[in-house]
């Protein structure tokens, strides 16, 4: 996912003679052609006296925050797989321990020792998943020179899925419309070649014949559906029947792939400036900005008429983001066909990738 604009320039040095407007870029020697830009001196709100052409030089990612997010995530996500995804279960304390006890953090123990090679591989598919998804991104930029950030990654121990994803934010007002077409797809084509046959291999060692427990039972999103019906893994009758995935059927790959595709899907969503609303308005220019409301409209349609509200935050969040995309730095940059036709399909993702009902809870 990427957001902007990104605060990411640090250093401006003069070129030029302030009293005449004419500056030489032969003297510009550390920046790039594309890297000059024309500043304006002004001495009050109205009058420009003198103009100036100034260099903008990118500021070196920071590490520490990123690296720390980073190990955080992992530590989380290797938790709730450990826990098969209850973490919750194991967080609270059995009525016989009293807080401040030596076995305050034995229910976190005993998961981490039962089940870590779950944890693990979990931690690992989805880790590889999001981090593939947001360096396609971050090395897009890096190839168009684009300001951004280091990819940040969102942990949180206490829900089923252990992270809410990753972001990084870049200045996406010096990318032309084939660069922020290019930036805004490379993360979710990326993410997906990693999500896809992870999820494949989940749905291989799924085994429905497992009692159905667990409190809640996960919707499949029609590229799961039909990775079933070609695979028919264990008890596959009983799928049938039931219609989604407990909790207790699920494994580490199943449950990293879901998420994979649930994250992908989201942000594929022709909105904003999520990855989906770069590609629809790179696609169709300002007209694209009418996708997006019609998107919103349809999505508030759906979440009041199905009762769907489990969606209502992600939806607020979207909207608190800005509905419509801003311009690019050059919307006349034309795609080519290959671009067109690449777009296009993208959009078929959420289509393919999200659940419509998400997670559905029962009785324990």
């Amino acid at each position: 996912m990427t957001t902007g604009p990104l605060r990411a320039l640090q250093g401006v040095w003069y070129c030029g003679n302030m009293e005449n407007t004419q500056s030489s870029r032969e003297n510009l020697t550390s920046a790039e052609p594309e890297d000059v830009y024309v500043a304006e001196a002004v001495t009050d709100r109205t009058t420009v006296e003198r103009v100036a052409e100034v260099v903008l030089t990118p500021r070196r990612p920071r590490l520490v925050r990123p690296i720390i997010l980073f190990l955080l995530t992992c530590l989380s996500t290797f938790w709730v797989g450990s826990t098969l995804w209850r973490p919750s279960l194991f967080g609270a304390l059995p009525s016989s321990v009293a807080p401040g006890a030596n076995d305050l953090f034995m229910p976190f123990r005993r998961a981490a020792v039962s089940h870590w090679e779950e944890g693990l591989i979990y931690m690992l598919c989805l880790i590889g998943i999001l981090l593939a998804h947001e360096m396609g991104h971050y090395v897009a930029t890096l190839i168009y020179r684009v300001p951004a950030s280091l990819p940040h990654f969102i942990p949180f121990p206490l829900g089923p899925f252990g992270t809410m994803g990753a972001v990084i934010a870049m200045d996406g007002r010096q990318a032309n419309r084939r660069q922020i077409f290019d930036i805004g797809l490379a993360g979710p084509l990326a993410g997906l070649a990693i999500c896809v046959p992870v999820a494949m291999v989940g749905v291989w060692q799924l085994d429905f014949n497992q009692p159905r427990s667990g409190g809640a039972m996960l919707d499949l999103p029609l590229i799961l559906v039909w990775a079933l019906q070609a695979m028919h893994p264990a008890g596959y009758e009983a799928f049938r029947e039931q219609g989604g995935v407990w909790v207790s059927q699920l494994n580490p790959y199943f449950m990293a792939g879901w998420f994979g595709l649930l994250v992908t899907a989201i942000n594929m969503a022709p909105v904003s400036q999520l990855d989906g609303g770069h590609v629809v308005y790179t696609l169709f220019g300002p007209r694209g900005r009418w996708i997006a409301r019609g998107f919103v409209l349809f999505a508030v349609m759906y979440i009041v008429f199905a009762n769907a509200y489990f969606w209502s935050v992600m939806l607020l969040l979207v909207i608190l983001m800005g509905v419509d995309h801003p311009p690019t730095a050059d919307d006349t940059v034309p795609l080519g066909r290959a671009r067109v036709l690449l777009g296009a399909a993208s959009l078929s993702i959420p289509i393919l990738c999200l659940p419509p009902k998400l997670i559905t809870l029962v009785g324990m």
